[in-house]
């Protein structure tokens, strides 16, 4: 079930807490992608916290949001990019994305098989998705408050198994919110060195996300190599057919 997006807008917009994750997981997109100059970069779900800093260099930067969650205005200080789309019917070309960027669209997916097929189509060939999901094993999955709080937590093990099962290669993955999912003072104080510290010591296990980075599985025949049709099995050639026996 999706989560509604007013509660996304005021969680990372409007608390003290939502813009410290935005911040946090914002952090490790732009350090696994520096550079989308002259690219298209999609994202679904709730990702629109995360596309900004690729709006000054990106060729196109299109936020889809899934009709159950609804649809916002965005960016509010220019030109709209989010559009309303069905969550398993995207209204982009076979081949689009150069970069397409998931976060609160697959553990919130009704259908996360026929999603991971649509990611597939629409992601050009060689290009990166980057998929973000609640850490089964951190605390910001345990915490309803917060969006990470529902639908399905993966494993690291689990989400990249799902991925190869839809014809895509992980390559890298990290994870971020390592600071506790409080909107205490000191722990929103402290946020940034709980990011740096935990980076440092468990970069791939210990956050409230994990976030892989895959790309694209495209089988392609060699040039100059023919397909070969075996011709079908005859298993009855040669026996003649029975004749009626008059009565």
């Amino acid at each position: 079930m999706h989560l509604d997006v007013l509660d996304l807008r005021n969680f990372y917009y409007r608390t003290r807490l939502g813009r410290a994750a935005q911040r946090a997981v914002r952090e490790q997109v732009q350090a696994l992608w520096p550079d989308a100059e002259g690219q298209t970069v999609v994202g679904f779900g709730f990702a629109v916290p995360l596309l900004r800093p690729f709006l000054a260099d990106a060729r196109r930067v299109i936020g889809l949001m899934p009709g159950q969650q609804g649809v916002m205005l965005w960016p509010p200080d220019g030109a709209n990019v989010a559009v309303l789309c069905e969550e398993t019917l995207w209204p982009l070309q076979t081949g689009t994305a150069d970069k397409l960027v998931l976060l609160h669209g697959l553990e919130t997916s009704e259908n996360p098989s026929k999603l991971l097929e649509e990611c597939w189509r629409v992601l050009a060939p060689g290009g990166q998705a980057l998929f973000i999901v609640p850490h089964r094993g951190g605390l910001w999955a345990r915490r309803d408050r917060t969006p990470f709080g529902f639908g399905r937590p993966y494993t690291l093990g689990q989400l990249e198994t799902q991925l190869k099962r839809h014809a895509f290669v992980p390559e890298r993955h990290v994870a971020a919110l390592f600071q506790p999912p409080s909107d205490g003072k000191f722990w929103l104080k402290s946020g940034a060195m709980w990011e740096r510290v935990g980076r440092r010591i468990s970069s791939h296990y210990a956050g409230g996300v994990l976030m892989v980075e895959a790309t694209k599985q495209v089988y392609v025949r060699p040039p100059g190599v023919e397909e070969r049709v075996r011709s079908p099995l005859r298993v009855l050639e040669g026996i003649t057919q029975p004749e009626a026996k008059p009565v």
